[in-house]
């Protein structure tokens, strides 16, 4: 989903005046200069205060907060997050996702993060073993970084090795609860293992954190529904 355009709403509609956070989001839509939405949002705004706005009764302030939470916030603005999930609108819905899953790969030191980069391009070069080794040596550094666990997890699916991400999973979720992705990666691993009352039990929990996730509601009826066919 892209972000409405700036014509999409008014900044001033006559209402009361609303806060500069506003005027950074249209020019970050218009601009898509993310880093002088960092600087100017950080200029003016505390995390707390973004979470705070997190609370408006209008749409363009609430997708503001969330834009600069996602680029902002820590594990600490989880309940903001997790309310902006199940937002009326559509593009504070989708922000909310991608904001958590960005707070989610900058927890720990820059040299984690680095480490978690590095991790992350080789699973997209489909270097899946190399992937798992530098993930191994990052958990072995980190052991509380969650991410580290789900990029492992990861590779370890794509290989075929889905008790391995299981167990991967697992632990994502142990160290961040409302991970909604280790959530689903662990379920499908069930699901090839052939372990439906657990391919249940994460897709339900993937949707109770985030109730967006269209295909895990669908592949989830249809798991549903099997049962009762049987």
């Amino acid at each position: 989903m892209s972000l409405p355009s700036p014509g999409a709403f008014e900044v001033n509609d006559g209402l009361a005046p609303l806060p500069r956070l506003v005027i950074f989001y249209v020019k970050y839509i218009d601009n898509n200069d993310t880093a002088a939405f960092i600087s100017n949002v950080s200029r003016y705004y505390t995390v707390g205060t973004l979470e705070r706005l997190t609370w408006s009764n209008r749409v363009e302030v609430r997708r503001s907060a969330a834009l600069a939470l996602g680029f902002l916030g820590d594990q600490g603005s989880d309940a903001a997050f997790l309310r902006l999930l199940r937002d009326g609108d559509a593009t504070v819905r989708m922000l909310a996702e991608n904001g958590m899953r960005s707070v989610w790969t900058r927890a720990g030191s820059d040299a984690n993060r680095q480490t978690l980069r590095v991790v992350m391009r080789l699973i997209l070069a489909k270097q899946y073993e190399e992937a798992i080794a530098k993930a191994t040596e990052l958990i072995e550094h980190a052991p509380k970084f969650a991410e580290a666990w789900n990029q492992r997890a990861i590779a370890h699916f794509a290989l075929k090795q889905y008790r391995y991400s299981i167990e991967d999973g697992i632990r994502t979720l142990k160290l961040n609860r409302r991970h909604f992705a280790a959530a689903i990666g662990v379920g499908h691993a069930h699901l090839f293992l052939g372990n439906i009352g657990q391919t249940i039990e994460f897709f339900q929990l993937a949707l109770d954190i985030n109730p967006n996730l269209n295909s895990v509601r669908v592949n989830l009826s249809k798991l549903l529904q099997s049962l009762k066919e049987d």
